[in-house]
């Protein structure tokens, strides 16, 4: 097959090359470039773009580098932008795979290939019928469906994950027998567009400061200032600058601009087992039925980046969103952020949904 690998200067997508290549397949590498012309968030791009050379000129391949800056900032980041501003928790990863990796690639260059491949820890599953889903990956901590939750099946159809059946220390022994040059290096972290620039140095250039009050939500009493609610999510511990603690975040009045907190290791306050959510995603088309949702039906889900899965119940009401109602209390459910839906035996990633609640207030409203 003619196919189109997106790489990055890891090693796990240079692993995925060398497996194709042993496959017979054609390929042409490319890299996205989302760092903007006036500096910000490079992502280290000139050195992921060197590793990226050095990888194509190894086994003589065909290398283009492709900008998608704009697309990045007027989609991805103005969403994330539009999202905190909220009081809400973004998820700028799971935007960009759908938006710029497999959506503006998809529509200038991919499409153009049989296939694009990239070095995510996924899977493919095919059912007898043809009919495809979005799988998790033998290697529970480097699974990567979460980031992959909102893409659609177009997308997936024409999507293949060549390390999704390998264990992550299998990935880094490959690049080493054969001499990758970048073997042992490091794991990119976080969001690729910040690149080396601080989170908060970041939003306070776009959001500017805002000081308020930070609350105990048990007495109202006031602990101290922020500097902007948008600098805090539900379910954070550190960077509150509170003596006596810890101290977590469990609720937030974007529009009072005030950060509620409670205090302990394992105060109640930031936990729960219901988790509302609205704009659902299904990847596949939906695997139950309408009379099977209203009564309830068996799941697993994520509501952040973790190796762990979490049983719960999930019911669709009236008015067409959904509640996941989980077996044991959760930590930190941030509205805003999303709940990626799986099957009980945690093997298919269904979708997702985004998570709202009463933990963050936007308008006028009684915070009692």
């Amino acid at each position: 097959m003619k196919i189109a690998v997106l790489i990055s200067g890891g090693v796990d997508s240079a692993v995925a090359v060398y497996r194709l290549l042993e496959q017979g397949h054609d390929l042409h590498l490319f890299y996205i470039r989302i760092g903007l012309d006036n500096g910000e968030g490079d992502c280290s791009a000139d050195e992921d773009i060197e590793m990226c050379t050095l990888i194509a000129r190894r086994f003589g391949l065909p290398f283009d580098v492709v900008s998608l800056h704009q697309e990045y900032w007027d989609n991805v980041m103005e969403y994330a932008l539009r999202t905190v501003r909220q009081g809400l928790t973004p998820n700028p990863d799971m935007m960009c795979n759908k938006m710029i990796k497999f959506g503006y690639f998809e529509q200038r260059w991919g499409h153009l290939y049989d296939i694009t491949a990239t070095g995510h820890y996924a899977t493919v599953i095919t059912d007898s019928d043809g009919h495809k889903w979005l799988g998790t990956a033998i290697d529970p901590v480097k699974d990567q469906t979460d980031f992959l939750a909102r893409i659609s099946y177009e997308q997936l159809n024409h999507l293949m994950f060549p390390i999704g059946d390998l264990p992550k220390e299998e990935v880094r022994r490959i690049a080493a027998e054969v001499h990758m040059p970048n073997a042992m290096r490091k794991d990119s972290q976080g969001i690729c567009f910040l690149g080396k620039i601080n989170y908060n140095d970041f939003i306070r250039r776009h959001l500017g400061e805002r000081p308020g009050s930070i609350i105990e939500i048990e007495t109202g009493r006031k602990l101290g200032e922020h500097r902007g609610f948008w600098f805090h999510t539900i379910g954070q511990r550190k960077g509150l600058g509170l003596s006596g603690g810890p101290w977590y975040v469990v609720r937030k009045n974007a529009h009072d601009n005030v950060v509620y907190v409670s205090g302990g290791y394992d105060t109640a306050k930031q936990y729960g087992d219901t988790l509302p959510l609205t704009e659902m995603h299904y990847i596949s088309g939906c695997p139950w039925t309408p009379e099977d949702l209203a009564k309830g039906v068996d799941i697993t889900f994520k509501n952040r980046h973790t190796p762990e899965f979490t049983d719960a119940a999930m019911t669709l009401a009236p008015n067409g969103d959904y509640v996941v109602r989980a077996a044991h209390q959760v930590q930190g459910i941030a509205p805003g952020q999303f709940c990626v839906i799986y099957d009980k035996e945690r093997r298919r990633c269904f979708g997702s949904g985004i998570i709202t609640g009463a933990s963050v207030i936007t308008d006028n409203l009684d915070t009692k």
